[in-house]
Formats: structure tokens, sequence, C-alpha cells
């Protein structure tokens, strides 16, 4: 991150994190908390290591990252998160050859230690205690998102039917009141979901069973448009490394964290920031014992 976007993040968030000295120590400046919580999120790195890295103890780490994600979640999701210019959107799609889409869904899991209390509920399909973070919005590449988040073992449709942004399609709030023409038949805008979703007039799935031609190029086209929310997820997650290994957090603290990376996230990608590809291969290393 630039030290100009850094600077204006820690304006945004100054009046959440501005502290009082007291008699017994100075309190760490708004710039000290939010670099801490930057590195602790975008890293892999212990509590410990990240106290050593700028000399405080881990219980200040812990308590920095929870009070910047925090207030990034209390001050920027909703300013951060949008669904963006619809016409830009429809137009990313069509040039991969489906005119009518608005978005993709997806979930992915972000693995945690075991809770304390139900810890069953959170073992996931692959065997590991994880919560499910879900509903990435998608543009041309990555610059918005809505995100719901569950336990690992809750399933991605029941956890969408549960959500806000399913409400809002379902009353049809979500896009505005606009149609796409293909050839001479008026349709509405959807949004793309694999196999395991309901079908429904705004959320449309792959043809399943014995496909025809035509079919199977309809299913290919759908599954290319699909992919690019499965790339959102891999950046997230490049960027933000400690979403590749178990959060250190309780059940409640969870959502927070992932919520303001997410935040983070976007503010990176629509201010231009450089994505290297050695965090690529970080990440497979990273990711191996959660394949």
């Amino acid at each position: 991150m630039h030290k100009g976007i850094f600077m204006e993040l820690c304006d945004l968030l100054s009046l959440a994190l501005k502290c009082k000295n007291t008699k017994m120590r100075a309190a760490l400046t708004v710039e000290k908390q939010v670099v801490i919580a930057l590195w602790k999120l975008a890293t892999p790195d212990s509590y410990r290591s990240a106290g050593n890295q700028f000399g405080v103890s881990k219980s200040t780490v812990g308590t920095a990252v929870m009070q910047v994600a925090s207030a990034i979640t209390e001050l920027l999701l909703s300013r951060v998160v949008t669904l963006g210019n619809v016409q830009v959107i429809v137009d990313g799609f069509a040039a991969m050859r489906f005119p009518i889409c608005g978005g993709a869904i997806d979930g992915t899991h972000i693995p945690i230690l075991a809770p304390e209390h139900q810890a069953a509920e959170y073992i996931n399909r692959k065997g590991y205690f994880s919560m499910c973070c879900k509903h990435w919005w998608i543009t041309r590449d990555v610059s918005s998102t809505s995100t719901s988040v569950r336990d690992g073992r809750e399933r991605y449709a029941r956890i969408f039917r549960n959500s806000g942004l399913f409400q809002k399609l379902q009353q049809g709030t979500f896009f505005p009141d606009q149609k796409i023409t293909v050839g001479d038949v008026e349709m509405p805008i959807v949004i793309f979901e694999d196999p395991a979703y309901p079908l429904m007039p705004w959320l449309m799935k792959p043809y399943t069973g014995i496909l025809d031609s035509s079919q199977e190029l309809f299913n290919y086209r759908l599954s290319k448009c699909r992919m690019v929310v499965e790339c959102a997820f891999g950046s997230l997650k490049v960027r933000w490394c400690s979403l590749l290994t178990r959060l250190d957090l309780s059940e409640t603290n969870i959502p927070i964290v992932i919520t303001a990376c997410c935040v983070l996230h976007n503010i990176c990608e629509s201010k231009g920031e450089t994505f290297m590809v050695r965090w690529e291969v970080e990440e497979n290393c990273l990711a191996a014992d959660y394949m």
C-alpha cells in the first residue's frame, strides 16, 4: 500500500482510533495502530512476531487488529462495498459472450482454530474448521463485494438464501429497473452461480444431465464468467494472507476481520495498488494444508 493511500486510510479512521495518553503510558498513534493491523492481516505472522516487528506486546497487536477492523467495518463498509456502475458490469460480462450478466456468486472457506463451543458445527466438507465467506460480487475484476460469513458446515445455498443480498434480489431492489435486449427479446439482469443453487428468474445456473451441443456451449460460457469470482477470492487471500492460515480469534470477531479484509482489498483494487505475482507462490505454500 502506497504511503498516500495509507495516510488517507488513517484519516478516515482517526476519529474512531484516536486515544488519549494516560499516566502509565503514551497511547499508540492512529498510524501505528493501522500499520500494525495491516501487517498482521497481510502476513501469516503470529501475534508475537508482529509485536516484535513494531516493538509492542502480542496483546497490543490483538487489540490494534480488532480496533482497526471494527472501525473499518463500521465506517467504511457502506462507502466502499457498493454495486457500482451496472452498465459497466454488464458490458464486462458481455465481452465474455454473456450479455445479461450482472454478477457472479460463490463461497470460500477461511480456516479458523477449533471453537470452544459446538466445534463440530465448524468442520467443513474438507475436514478442517472454517467459516464461510460468501457472495463476492464481481464487476470487471474486483471492485465491489457483498459478504456473508457463517460457520464452515453450512451449505452455500442456505447461506445465500438467508442473506440480505438474496432478499434484495428477490424483491427486485438490488439492480436498478433495467432490462437488456438480446435480439428482440427483453431480458432481466441475472447473476450466475453453480448447480448447487436454486434456479430463479434472476439467478442462472448451468444445465445438468445429458447435454446437447448448444447446452454445453451455454455451460462453457457461464463457467467462464463464474471463474471471475473464484479469481476474486484467490486475490483476496493472496493480498491478505492471514485468511490463508487459521484465524486465532473468537467466533464473534472472525466475521469482523474477514469483512475488514474485503473492504481493504476493495480499497487497494480501486486505487490501483500493485498485485505481485510472487504472492501467488506464497499462497500455494500457505494453503497446502487446506486443499
